[in-house]
């Protein structure tokens, strides 16, 4: 599952995505109403989860633009005014669930796993391009042709899963690098190529054909060896 997380409490957000990371939810995280809109309408998200007191555009606003465009992708909104005509507010506007702060970890998780099933589309619970798959429920990797399967951590996941969505095509270092440590990480461009190893690794393991190639100066692609 991939999520967008607009929320401008940096601490909370870092705090939400550690959350998602742990239920192999991949969260990309923006921190304005006015970034939260263009990468809603610009990206492929299962759920997106948004906070009302934005900077820029606020999550109203957001929101009634999203459906306007008849964007249908399930929306949890979270924010500290529980006021009741807040909560209607955000139902009118097209939200599917409305979650006051403070909130206990299981419930977001709860939340969102309950409005992704019940939305217009159904979760990706499975991605796979040539002859391997990568299931969200037990977060393996699998070849789907000798059944070998070998489990991922959750950096490893989250690149898989980015390779898978652009299977065949060239991703920058920076594009990686933004998606998966995130926009304010500090993490150093050889995390990236370490992972990059034990993904390598992961594949071999399991016999596929699948490789991810290194592009000098370009970046990484995953690819089919023919």
């Amino acid at each position: 599952m991939r999520v967008l997380l607009v929320e401008d409490e940096r601490n909370l957000s870092a705090a939400i995505c550690k959350l998602l990371e742990k239920e192999r939810i991949t969260a990309d995280p923006v921190y304005n109403g006015n970034d939260g809109l263009d990468w809603a309408l610009g990206g492929e998200y299962d759920a997106i989860i948004l906070d009302v007191m934005l900077p820029g555009m606020d999550g109203f606003s957001v929101l009634r633009a999203l459906r306007k465009e008849k964007n249908a992708t399930p929306v949890l909104m979270l924010t500290a005014r529980a006021a009741l005509e807040d909560r209607l507010a955000g139902l009118d506007s097209g939200a599917d669930y409305y979650l006051p702060k403070p909130f206990e970890s299981a419930e977001l998780i709860s939340c969102l796993h309950a409005i992704t099933r019940r939305g217009t589309r159904e979760p990706i619970i499975s991605l796979s391009a040539g002859d391997i798959a990568l299931e969200q429920k037990t977060g393996k990797l699998r070849n789907t042709e000798n059944g070998q399967e070998v489990k991922l951590g959750a950096k490893e996941y989250q690149l898989m899963e980015l390779f898978l969505r652009n299977s065949g095509q060239i991703l920058p270092k920076d594009t990686i690098q933004e998606r998966v440590w995130g926009l304010e990480s500090d993490a150093e461009y050889n995390n990236l190529e370490v992972y990059v190893s034990f993904l390598r690794k992961k594949l071999g393991f399991i016999g596929s054909r699948m490789k991810i190639k290194a592009t000098r100066g370009l970046g990484y692609a995953l690819e089919e060896e023919t």
